[in-house]
């Protein structure tokens, strides 16, 4: 059996810990060895506590107070202390040789964007053979605002360029949004065609906007790699779906050994 992860990745607020929280039950119930790993160092409550934890290593609060940084500078602090000192995070993975593990990491989007810190930690994990699977988060509220729509299309578009990892993403909160619009509604944002939105945009902001919409829109266009499994996390069907395709890409379960079908017609696990 290899080893297999998720990196939860998205917007604070997006909806992160709930996702985390939500696959751990998932896995527990359906029988996978799952384990919690926390590369947030600004963390404070997890529903089910982490099995790694960068807080023993260093945290966001220590830093700001000890350096007398900023949350933002004191993060990308952290994150680069982590790297300089990446033998604590193999030794802590050592004992989950077979075992699935959830990265929940931080929200700042600029350690996917203008710093290659979460792509270092992407391809160290890789060469410890690790099959890393991106998992970007968006809040599905944003379809109710254009402009945000689009911000939240091109930062997971920066993220799967800059990290070059199997990639799924997520919109998180659907089964807020479905209370106010219907699935047939909501379809149109899971796989965008940006120029046929960018009139909602436009509606929402002032003419002299109209000309930045239109190039936002032919941008991500352009690169066309952004989609969306929606996720509902009252609906298990929803959550089986998103897992199913996350397993998918990373070819989780390939080398599972078949079982050994019985006589009597069985799986040849009961006694």
């Amino acid at each position: 059996m290899g080893r297999h992860c998720q990196m939860v990745m998205g917007p604070a607020g997006s909806g992160k810990s709930t996702y985390c929280a939500t696959m751990m039950t998932h896995c527990q119930n359906t029988g996978r060895a799952v384990h919690l790993v926390n590369l947030d160092p600004a963390a404070e409550h997890f529903e089910y506590p982490p099995s790694i934890d960068i807080r023993e290593l260093i945290t966001l609060e220590d830093v700001m107070e000890e350096l007398d940084y900023g949350p933002n500078g004191g993060l990308i602090y952290c994150m680069e202390f982590l790297l300089n000192n990446i033998d604590w995070l193999e030794e802590e993975l050592g004992d989950f040789e077979d075992d699935y593990l959830i990265f929940d990491c931080p929200g700042q989007i600029e350690l996917y964007t203008h710093f290659p810190i979460m792509r270092r930690v992407c391809e160290t994990l890789q060469r410890w053979n690790f099959m890393v699977c991106g998992v970007y988060i968006l809040d599905s509220q944003f379809v109710q605002d254009t402009a945000k729509y689009f911000s939240g299309v091109m930062t997971a578009t920066s993220a799967m360029i800059n990290l070059e990892i199997p990639h799924i993403n997520v919109m998180s909160k659907m089964d807020i949004v479905l209370k106010r619009a219907t699935m047939e509604e909501l379809e149109q944002y899971f796989d965008p065609d940006p120029l046929l939105l960018v009139e909602d945009a436009n509606s929402a902001t002032r003419p002299k906007f109209y000309n930045l919409n239109r190039a936002i829109a032919r941008l991500i266009d352009d690169f066309s790699v952004v989609s969306f499994i929606p996720l509902d996390i009252t609906n298990e069907d929803s959550i089986d779906y998103v897992m199913s395709s996350i397993d998918t890409a990373i070819q989780y379960g390939e080398d599972l050994e078949p079982k050994e079908p019985r006589e009597d017609g069985g799986d040849g696990d009961d006694e």
